[in-house]
Protein backbone atom coordinates (compact mmCIF):
# COMPACT_ATOMS: atom_id res chain seq x y z
CA UNK A 1 0.00 0.00 0.00
CA UNK A 2 1.63 3.76 -0.73
CA UNK A 3 1.73 5.58 2.45
CA UNK A 4 3.23 8.42 0.62
CA UNK A 5 2.40 10.52 -2.29
CA UNK A 6 5.25 9.53 -4.70
CA UNK A 7 4.93 6.14 -4.67
CA UNK A 8 1.23 6.58 -6.08
CA UNK A 9 0.52 5.07 -9.99
CA UNK A 10 -1.88 8.25 -10.57
CA UNK A 11 -3.34 8.08 -14.61
CA UNK A 12 -3.89 11.71 -16.65
CA UNK A 13 -6.74 13.13 -16.29
CA UNK A 14 -8.14 13.74 -13.02
CA UNK A 15 -8.05 16.18 -10.52
CA UNK A 16 -8.81 15.76 -6.41
CA UNK A 17 -9.74 17.09 -2.90
CA UNK A 18 -11.30 17.17 0.10
CA UNK A 19 -12.69 19.81 3.11
CA UNK A 20 -14.33 19.90 6.00
CA UNK A 21 -17.51 21.17 5.22
CA UNK A 22 -19.03 20.34 8.93
CA UNK A 23 -20.99 17.49 7.83
CA UNK A 24 -19.06 15.46 10.06
CA UNK A 25 -19.06 16.84 14.12
CA UNK A 26 -15.60 15.82 14.70
CA UNK A 27 -14.55 18.49 12.08
CA UNK A 28 -12.37 16.13 10.17
CA UNK A 29 -12.33 16.24 5.96
CA UNK A 30 -15.92 15.38 4.98
CA UNK A 31 -16.56 16.08 1.44
CA UNK A 32 -14.74 14.46 -1.05
CA UNK A 33 -14.43 15.63 -4.95
CA UNK A 34 -12.85 13.22 -8.07
CA UNK A 35 -12.67 15.56 -11.29
CA UNK A 36 -12.15 14.49 -14.76
CA UNK A 37 -11.06 16.93 -17.04
CA UNK A 38 -12.88 15.72 -19.69
CA UNK A 39 -15.88 13.39 -20.15
CA UNK A 40 -14.90 10.51 -19.04
CA UNK A 41 -16.03 6.96 -19.13
CA UNK A 42 -17.79 5.17 -15.85
CA UNK A 43 -19.70 1.65 -14.75
CA UNK A 44 -20.33 0.72 -11.16
CA UNK A 45 -21.33 -2.05 -9.26
CA UNK A 46 -23.59 -1.40 -6.08
CA UNK A 47 -24.80 -2.57 -2.45
CA UNK A 48 -28.17 -5.66 -3.30
CA UNK A 49 -29.43 -4.20 -0.09
CA UNK A 50 -33.48 -3.47 -0.86
CA UNK A 51 -33.23 -0.17 1.84
CA UNK A 52 -30.49 1.67 -0.20
CA UNK A 53 -29.60 5.67 0.22
CA UNK A 54 -30.94 7.84 -2.43
CA UNK A 55 -27.06 8.20 -3.67
CA UNK A 56 -27.48 4.14 -5.32
CA UNK A 57 -31.14 5.05 -7.08
CA UNK A 58 -29.12 7.94 -8.56
CA UNK A 59 -26.09 6.38 -9.19
CA UNK A 60 -27.68 3.33 -11.06
CA UNK A 61 -29.46 5.71 -13.31
CA UNK A 62 -26.39 7.26 -14.22
CA UNK A 63 -24.02 4.85 -15.32
CA UNK A 64 -22.45 2.64 -17.01
CA UNK A 65 -21.96 5.84 -19.48
CA UNK A 66 -19.08 7.50 -21.49
CA UNK A 67 -19.54 10.81 -19.53
CA UNK A 68 -19.18 11.04 -16.18
CA UNK A 69 -16.96 13.88 -14.65
CA UNK A 70 -16.86 13.51 -11.44
CA UNK A 71 -17.58 11.76 -8.46
CA UNK A 72 -18.51 13.51 -5.12
CA UNK A 73 -18.67 11.73 -1.93
CA UNK A 74 -20.13 12.71 1.48
CA UNK A 75 -18.60 10.83 4.16
CA UNK A 76 -20.41 11.88 7.51
CA UNK A 77 -24.28 11.34 6.33
CA UNK A 78 -25.74 8.18 4.25
CA UNK A 79 -28.51 10.18 2.98
CA UNK A 80 -30.63 6.75 3.60
CA UNK A 81 -33.69 6.12 4.43
CA UNK A 82 -34.31 9.98 4.38
CA UNK A 83 -37.73 10.01 1.54
CA UNK A 84 -38.02 12.55 -0.94
CA UNK A 85 -35.81 15.20 1.02
CA UNK A 86 -32.92 12.76 0.77
CA UNK A 87 -33.83 12.51 -3.19
CA UNK A 88 -33.72 15.97 -3.54
CA UNK A 89 -30.42 16.68 -1.72
CA UNK A 90 -28.71 14.25 -3.74
CA UNK A 91 -29.76 15.68 -6.49
CA UNK A 92 -28.83 19.64 -4.97
CA UNK A 93 -24.99 18.27 -4.73
CA UNK A 94 -24.62 16.96 -8.11
CA UNK A 95 -26.11 20.22 -9.17
CA UNK A 96 -23.58 21.60 -6.82
CA UNK A 97 -20.68 19.86 -8.66
CA UNK A 98 -22.12 20.16 -11.91
CA UNK A 99 -22.91 24.35 -11.92
CA UNK A 100 -18.64 23.88 -10.49
CA UNK A 101 -17.35 22.16 -13.44
CA UNK A 102 -19.95 23.42 -16.50
CA UNK A 103 -21.54 19.89 -16.80
CA UNK A 104 -25.13 18.04 -16.21
CA UNK A 105 -26.01 17.08 -12.94
CA UNK A 106 -26.42 13.54 -14.78
CA UNK A 107 -22.81 14.01 -15.42
CA UNK A 108 -21.94 13.46 -11.65
CA UNK A 109 -21.99 10.13 -9.19
CA UNK A 110 -22.73 10.94 -5.72
CA UNK A 111 -21.99 8.52 -3.23
CA UNK A 112 -22.35 9.13 0.57
CA UNK A 113 -21.69 7.03 4.05
CA UNK A 114 -22.58 7.96 7.58
CA UNK A 115 -25.46 7.94 9.89
CA UNK A 116 -28.17 6.56 8.33
CA UNK A 117 -31.63 8.47 8.81
CA UNK A 118 -30.62 11.92 9.44
CA UNK A 119 -31.63 14.83 6.47
CA UNK A 120 -28.38 16.72 5.12
CA UNK A 121 -27.68 20.28 5.84
CA UNK A 122 -27.08 21.44 2.39
CA UNK A 123 -26.37 25.10 3.02
CA UNK A 124 -23.45 24.40 5.09
CA UNK A 125 -21.79 22.32 1.43
CA UNK A 126 -23.27 25.23 -0.14
CA UNK A 127 -21.32 27.31 1.81
CA UNK A 128 -17.75 25.35 1.32
CA UNK A 129 -18.57 23.83 -1.86
CA UNK A 130 -16.27 26.63 -3.55
CA UNK A 131 -12.69 26.02 -1.55
CA UNK A 132 -13.93 22.14 -2.70
CA UNK A 133 -13.53 23.19 -6.04
CA UNK A 134 -11.08 25.88 -6.01
CA UNK A 135 -8.41 23.71 -4.51
CA UNK A 136 -8.56 20.66 -6.87
CA UNK A 137 -5.00 19.50 -7.64
CA UNK A 138 -3.60 16.19 -9.77
CA UNK A 139 -1.19 15.22 -7.67
CA UNK A 140 -0.62 12.28 -5.29
CA UNK A 141 -1.51 14.63 -2.00
CA UNK A 142 -4.35 15.52 -3.93
CA UNK A 143 -5.37 12.33 -4.06
CA UNK A 144 -4.22 11.08 -0.71
CA UNK A 145 -6.49 13.70 0.88
CA UNK A 146 -9.35 12.96 -1.07
CA UNK A 147 -9.08 9.22 0.14
CA UNK A 148 -8.76 10.70 3.35
CA UNK A 149 -11.87 12.87 3.00
CA UNK A 150 -14.33 9.69 2.43
CA UNK A 151 -12.85 7.61 5.34
CA UNK A 152 -15.27 7.25 8.50
CA UNK A 153 -14.31 5.14 11.53
CA UNK A 154 -11.24 3.73 9.34
CA UNK A 155 -8.26 4.33 11.46
CA UNK A 156 -6.33 4.93 8.19
CA UNK A 157 -6.95 5.53 4.36
CA UNK A 158 -7.00 2.50 2.20
CA UNK A 159 -5.64 3.29 -1.17
CA UNK A 160 -3.31 1.39 -4.17
CA UNK A 161 -2.22 1.95 -7.70
CA UNK A 162 -0.62 0.25 -10.24
CA UNK A 163 0.93 1.00 -13.39
CA UNK A 164 1.00 -1.31 -16.94
CA UNK A 165 1.70 -1.45 -20.19
CA UNK A 166 -0.93 -2.59 -23.08
CA UNK A 167 0.44 -2.46 -26.79
CA UNK A 168 3.55 -0.50 -26.21
CA UNK A 169 1.54 2.02 -23.82
CA UNK A 170 1.85 2.66 -20.50
CA UNK A 171 -1.14 3.55 -18.31
CA UNK A 172 -2.09 3.64 -14.81
CA UNK A 173 -5.07 2.35 -12.06
CA UNK A 174 -5.36 3.99 -8.41
CA UNK A 175 -7.97 2.97 -6.27
CA UNK A 176 -9.27 4.42 -2.74
CA UNK A 177 -11.71 2.70 -0.48
CA UNK A 178 -13.13 3.62 2.91
CA UNK A 179 -14.56 0.76 5.07
CA UNK A 180 -14.23 -1.05 8.48
CA UNK A 181 -17.89 -2.13 9.88
CA UNK A 182 -20.95 -2.94 7.90
CA UNK A 183 -19.19 -5.05 5.95
CA UNK A 184 -20.75 -8.15 4.25
CA UNK A 185 -20.23 -8.39 0.66
CA UNK A 186 -22.98 -8.61 -1.86
CA UNK A 187 -20.77 -6.97 -4.43
CA UNK A 188 -18.28 -4.47 -2.78
CA UNK A 189 -20.08 -3.18 0.79
CA UNK A 190 -18.03 -0.19 1.02
CA UNK A 191 -17.05 2.87 -0.96
CA UNK A 192 -14.29 2.68 -3.25
CA UNK A 193 -13.84 4.77 -6.76
CA UNK A 194 -11.07 3.58 -9.06
CA UNK A 195 -9.91 5.61 -11.64
CA UNK A 196 -7.66 4.77 -14.73
CA UNK A 197 -6.31 6.20 -18.00
CA UNK A 198 -6.54 3.30 -19.96
CA UNK A 199 -9.37 3.64 -22.71
CA UNK A 200 -12.54 2.15 -22.10
CA UNK A 201 -16.05 1.71 -23.38
CA UNK A 202 -18.74 1.76 -21.26
CA UNK A 203 -19.95 -1.56 -21.51
CA UNK A 204 -16.43 -2.87 -21.31
CA UNK A 205 -15.87 -0.47 -18.15
CA UNK A 206 -19.70 -2.56 -16.41
CA UNK A 207 -17.66 -5.60 -16.97
CA UNK A 208 -14.36 -4.85 -15.92
CA UNK A 209 -15.57 -3.65 -12.32
CA UNK A 210 -18.24 -6.25 -12.00
CA UNK A 211 -15.18 -8.69 -12.46
CA UNK A 212 -13.05 -7.23 -10.68
CA UNK A 213 -15.37 -6.94 -8.09
CA UNK A 214 -16.25 -10.60 -7.82
CA UNK A 215 -12.61 -11.15 -7.13
CA UNK A 216 -11.73 -8.79 -4.60
CA UNK A 217 -14.32 -7.24 -2.31
CA UNK A 218 -16.87 -9.20 -2.91
CA UNK A 219 -14.29 -11.86 -0.71
CA UNK A 220 -14.17 -9.84 2.60
CA UNK A 221 -16.13 -9.14 5.13
CA UNK A 222 -16.04 -7.81 8.48
CA UNK A 223 -19.38 -8.87 10.44
CA UNK A 224 -21.60 -9.72 7.27
CA UNK A 225 -24.09 -6.48 7.87
CA UNK A 226 -24.68 -5.33 4.29
CA UNK A 227 -24.40 -1.60 3.99
CA UNK A 228 -27.35 0.52 2.52
CA UNK A 229 -24.87 2.74 0.25
CA UNK A 230 -22.40 0.14 -0.82
CA UNK A 231 -20.61 1.35 -4.34
CA UNK A 232 -17.48 0.66 -6.27
CA UNK A 233 -17.29 2.90 -9.40
CA UNK A 234 -14.76 2.75 -11.69
CA UNK A 235 -13.57 5.92 -14.14
CA UNK A 236 -11.96 5.51 -17.53
CA UNK A 237 -10.26 9.24 -18.73
CA UNK A 238 -8.63 7.86 -21.64
CA UNK A 239 -9.44 9.09 -25.10
CA UNK A 240 -7.74 7.26 -27.59
CA UNK A 241 -9.52 4.59 -29.15
CA UNK A 242 -11.47 3.10 -26.16
CA UNK A 243 -10.85 -0.71 -25.77
CA UNK A 244 -14.42 -3.27 -25.83
CA UNK A 245 -14.98 -6.45 -23.91
CA UNK A 246 -13.29 -8.93 -26.85
CA UNK A 247 -10.22 -7.07 -27.10
CA UNK A 248 -6.81 -9.12 -25.86
CA UNK A 249 -6.05 -5.31 -24.33
CA UNK A 250 -9.01 -4.99 -22.35
CA UNK A 251 -7.71 -8.83 -20.80
CA UNK A 252 -4.56 -7.25 -19.82
CA UNK A 253 -6.63 -4.48 -18.56
CA UNK A 254 -9.00 -6.33 -15.34
CA UNK A 255 -5.90 -8.68 -14.80
CA UNK A 256 -4.07 -5.32 -13.54
CA UNK A 257 -7.85 -4.06 -12.22
CA UNK A 258 -8.52 -7.49 -10.23
CA UNK A 259 -4.99 -6.69 -8.84
CA UNK A 260 -5.44 -3.41 -7.48
CA UNK A 261 -8.85 -4.08 -6.08
CA UNK A 262 -7.65 -6.56 -4.14
CA UNK A 263 -4.91 -5.00 -2.93
CA UNK A 264 -7.22 -2.38 -1.39
CA UNK A 265 -9.95 -4.19 -0.36
CA UNK A 266 -7.66 -6.74 1.91
CA UNK A 267 -7.06 -3.52 3.95
CA UNK A 268 -10.59 -3.53 4.89
CA UNK A 269 -11.21 -6.31 7.12
CA UNK A 270 -7.30 -5.79 8.54
CA UNK A 271 -8.67 -2.28 9.90
CA UNK A 272 -12.42 -3.90 10.57
CA UNK A 273 -13.12 -2.15 14.27
CA UNK A 274 -11.17 -3.67 16.84
CA UNK A 275 -9.95 -6.14 14.97
CA UNK A 276 -6.62 -7.69 15.87
CA UNK A 277 -6.23 -10.32 12.93
CA UNK A 278 -6.78 -11.16 9.34
CA UNK A 279 -8.57 -14.57 8.65
CA UNK A 280 -7.75 -16.12 6.03
CA UNK A 281 -9.72 -18.79 4.73
CA UNK A 282 -9.01 -20.83 1.69
CA UNK A 283 -11.29 -23.42 0.89
CA UNK A 284 -10.51 -26.46 -1.79
CA UNK A 285 -11.52 -29.50 -2.83
CA UNK A 286 -15.41 -28.53 -3.69
CA UNK A 287 -17.88 -29.30 -6.47
CA UNK A 288 -17.40 -25.30 -7.54
CA UNK A 289 -15.89 -22.74 -6.99
CA UNK A 290 -19.62 -21.28 -6.64
CA UNK A 291 -20.04 -24.14 -3.51
CA UNK A 292 -16.46 -23.10 -2.52
CA UNK A 293 -17.30 -19.73 -1.60
CA UNK A 294 -20.25 -20.20 -0.21
CA UNK A 295 -18.62 -22.76 2.26
CA UNK A 296 -15.75 -19.69 3.08
CA UNK A 297 -18.50 -16.80 3.42
CA UNK A 298 -20.27 -19.14 6.34
CA UNK A 299 -17.05 -19.37 8.11
CA UNK A 300 -16.44 -16.04 7.75
CA UNK A 301 -19.35 -15.07 9.34
CA UNK A 302 -19.95 -17.42 11.74
CA UNK A 303 -19.67 -15.40 15.25
CA UNK A 304 -18.20 -18.63 16.77
CA UNK A 305 -15.01 -19.07 14.32
CA UNK A 306 -14.33 -15.22 14.58
CA UNK A 307 -14.36 -15.20 18.56
CA UNK A 308 -12.37 -18.09 18.72
CA UNK A 309 -9.37 -16.69 16.21
CA UNK A 310 -9.80 -13.42 18.59
CA UNK A 311 -9.04 -15.86 21.68
CA UNK A 312 -6.24 -17.37 19.77
CA UNK A 313 -7.83 -20.54 20.41
CA UNK A 314 -7.64 -23.25 17.57
CA UNK A 315 -11.05 -24.41 17.75
CA UNK A 316 -10.97 -26.82 14.86
CA UNK A 317 -14.84 -27.66 15.83
CA UNK A 318 -16.27 -24.60 14.86
CA UNK A 319 -14.49 -24.39 11.47
CA UNK A 320 -15.51 -27.57 10.62
CA UNK A 321 -19.21 -27.21 11.83
CA UNK A 322 -19.66 -23.85 9.86
CA UNK A 323 -18.68 -25.90 6.75
CA UNK A 324 -21.18 -28.30 7.77
CA UNK A 325 -24.47 -26.12 7.69
CA UNK A 326 -23.05 -23.83 4.57
CA UNK A 327 -25.89 -25.52 2.54
CA UNK A 328 -23.63 -26.99 0.41
CA UNK A 329 -23.51 -30.73 0.00
CA UNK A 330 -19.56 -32.51 0.61
CA UNK A 331 -18.16 -35.53 2.44
CA UNK A 332 -17.33 -35.07 5.58
CA UNK A 333 -15.17 -37.86 5.77
CA UNK A 334 -13.36 -35.90 3.21
CA UNK A 335 -13.07 -32.70 5.68
CA UNK A 336 -9.26 -32.16 6.44
CA UNK A 337 -8.48 -28.45 7.93
CA UNK A 338 -4.94 -26.57 8.41
CA UNK A 339 -4.29 -23.20 10.89
CA UNK A 340 -1.46 -21.63 9.90
CA UNK A 341 -0.34 -24.78 8.29
CA UNK A 342 -0.45 -26.76 11.37
CA UNK A 343 -2.68 -30.02 10.25
CA UNK A 344 -5.38 -30.60 13.37
CA UNK A 345 -8.55 -32.67 10.87
CA UNK A 346 -7.80 -35.09 8.28
CA UNK A 347 -10.28 -37.18 6.44
CA UNK A 348 -12.75 -36.37 9.05
CA UNK A 349 -10.80 -37.39 11.91
CA UNK A 350 -8.74 -34.81 14.80
CA UNK A 351 -4.88 -34.90 14.89
CA UNK A 352 -2.74 -34.89 17.70
CA UNK A 353 -1.29 -31.43 17.69
CA UNK A 354 0.31 -29.12 20.09
CA UNK A 355 -2.95 -26.82 20.82
CA UNK A 356 -0.15 -24.57 23.03
CA UNK A 357 2.23 -23.97 20.24
CA UNK A 358 -0.30 -23.44 17.72
CA UNK A 359 -2.59 -20.55 19.84
CA UNK A 360 0.51 -18.96 20.49
CA UNK A 361 1.71 -19.13 16.92
CA UNK A 362 -1.95 -17.00 16.18
CA UNK A 363 -1.39 -14.96 18.72
CA UNK A 364 1.99 -13.95 17.35
CA UNK A 365 0.62 -13.51 13.78
CA UNK A 366 -2.12 -10.34 12.71
CA UNK A 367 -2.97 -13.08 10.01
CA UNK A 368 -4.79 -16.48 10.10
CA UNK A 369 -4.73 -18.69 7.87
CA UNK A 370 -7.52 -21.27 7.28
CA UNK A 371 -7.19 -24.06 5.28
CA UNK A 372 -9.82 -26.63 4.64
CA UNK A 373 -10.34 -29.33 2.01
CA UNK A 374 -13.72 -30.36 1.58
CA UNK A 375 -13.31 -33.32 -1.04
CA UNK A 376 -11.82 -33.64 -4.50
CA UNK A 377 -13.14 -31.55 -6.57
CA UNK A 378 -11.91 -28.49 -8.58
CA UNK A 379 -13.19 -25.87 -7.10
CA UNK A 380 -11.68 -22.75 -4.82
CA UNK A 381 -12.68 -20.03 -3.19
CA UNK A 382 -10.41 -17.35 -0.49
CA UNK A 383 -12.61 -14.91 1.83
CA UNK A 384 -11.03 -12.08 3.78
CA UNK A 385 -12.49 -11.18 7.52
CA UNK A 386 -11.56 -9.71 10.46
CA UNK A 387 -11.95 -11.46 14.01
CA UNK A 388 -14.68 -10.44 16.45
CA UNK A 389 -13.41 -8.27 19.55
CA UNK A 390 -14.83 -6.76 22.76
CA UNK A 391 -13.21 -3.53 20.79
CA UNK A 392 -16.15 -4.21 18.13
CA UNK A 393 -19.11 -4.64 20.31
CA UNK A 394 -18.51 -2.01 22.30
CA UNK A 395 -17.46 0.69 19.13
CA UNK A 396 -20.77 -0.38 17.92
CA UNK A 397 -23.09 -0.44 20.89
CA UNK A 398 -22.05 3.60 21.25
CA UNK A 399 -22.00 4.26 17.60
CA UNK A 400 -25.06 6.61 17.53
CA UNK A 401 -25.43 7.32 20.54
Amino acid sequence: MPSESGSLELPHGFRFNAIAAGIKVSGKLDLALIAADQNATASGVYTQNLVRAASIDWCRSITPSHEVRAVLVNSGNANACTGEEGERNNLKLAKLAADSLGCLPQQVIVLSTGIIGKQLQLPLIESKFPDLVQALQSDGSAFLRAADGITTTDNARKVASCRFEVSGQHYSIAIMAKGAGMIGPNMATMLSVAITDFPLEPLAAQQAIKTAADFSFNRISVEGHMSTNDALVLLASGHDEKFGAQSPQFSIFVEQLKQVCLECARLIPCDGEGATHLINIDIRGAESDQAADQIARTIANSALVKTAIYGNDPNWGRIVSAAGYSGVSFDPNQLSLSINDTRIFEHGTPLTFDAAKLSHAMKDNFEVRLQLEVGSGCGVACHLTSDLTIDYVRFNSAYHT
